[in-house]
């Protein structure tokens, strides 16, 4: 029987009408939308068109949105006198500095410049440190480890008592994913063990998973035979694995797979994400979601 499709394009539709429902709620109750400021340094044209979708996305939403574009010689001081002056603006309740950034700036010192209150992507200490302690101490989870708990749930797969494992341990993906699904409470209460390269037999504990969530970066690295019949699986990996033209607009895009081999594990899976398709849509959905929490923290209503 082949897999559930879960598909973060259709969830990404459902959270985006309920934020903009919300949004609207709020600006008629008191007189403010939740605003988000990007920050891009140059030019670089992947940064140009992550920066732009975001920006589509939060007026779609019906946020308040600042597009502040830096030249990419600006001094590190200018930077962070910047995200200072976003610091102390009531208007403003997330602030996104685009990575990368130039070479003469310090990335960890410009994030960890971001007000925590202020830092939507979930990744300054002081974030890491709340969703480590979980419950009511988490303000914002980072957006695609959040996005993912949140396609688990809407899926309708149970995770309580469940056995996740989680296949990568970045600061982004793994080690957040693995903490919440762990933590009390809707959407977690898991037993959870995650795998990297320094463990042995890999395949024996993916096949223990009645949740598996991969974020390795290695496209193809989980085997069809690594999968527990009908079990959830999440493939968080985006890798380029060549291109090909286009049969709408004639002009090459990549060819992208995942870190599993989407093709047999559909066969096994009771479900499944597809690459593109699945977890990608789901960042900058979260992104919006933990903006607007930011507002109503500030409201007193968070």
């Amino acid at each position: 029987m082949t897999a559930k499709l879960i598909l973060g394009t259709e969830i990404r539709e459902q959270i985006l009408e309920e934020i903009t429902a919300e949004v609207k709620a709020l600006k008629e109750e008191y007189g403010k939308v939740p605003g988000l400021v990007t920050i891009l340094v140059g030019a670089n044209p992947a940064s140009i068109s992550y920066v732009t979708l975001k920006i589509q996305t939060a007026h779609r939403v019906g946020f308040k949105e600042v597009q502040d574009s830096q030249p990419v010689d600006i001094s590190e001081a200018d930077l962070l006198a910047l995200i200072d002056k976003y610091n102390k603006d009531d208007s403003i309740n997330g602030i996104l500095v685009q990575l990368p950034l130039p070479k003469h700036i310090n990335e960890k010192k410009v994030l960890n410049a971001i007000d925590p209150d202020k830092d939507v992507d979930g990744f300054h200490p002081v974030n890491v440190g709340r969703l480590m302690i979980g419950g009511s101490e988490v303000k914002f989870p980072p957006c695609t480890p959040a996005g993912i708990q949140e396609m688990i749930v809407r899926a309708g797969v149970e995770t309580k008592g469940a056995e996740v494992v989680v296949v990568g341990r970045s600061n982004i993906v793994g080690k957040p994913i693995a903490n919440m699904m762990l933590q009390k409470g809707p959407g977690a209460n898991a037993t959870v063990t995650v795998v990297h390269t320094g463990t042995k037999n890999m395949e024996a504990h993916c096949k223990r998973a009645d949740i598996l969530i991969v974020a390795a970066g290695v496209p193809g690295l989980v085997k069809p035979e690594w999968i527990k019949p009908g079990a959830c699986v999440i493939d968080v990996g985006v890798n380029r694995v060549g291109e090909k033209v286009s049969e709408k607009t004639g002009k090459k895009i990549a060819i992208l797979k995942g870190d599993v081999d989407f093709d047999a594990a559909k066969e096994i899976a009771g479900s499944i994400t597809p690459v593109p398709g699945g977890v990608g849509p789901m960042t900058i959905t979260m992104l919006m979601k933990n903006t607007l929490k930011s507002m109503k923290f500030q409201l007193g209503i968070g």
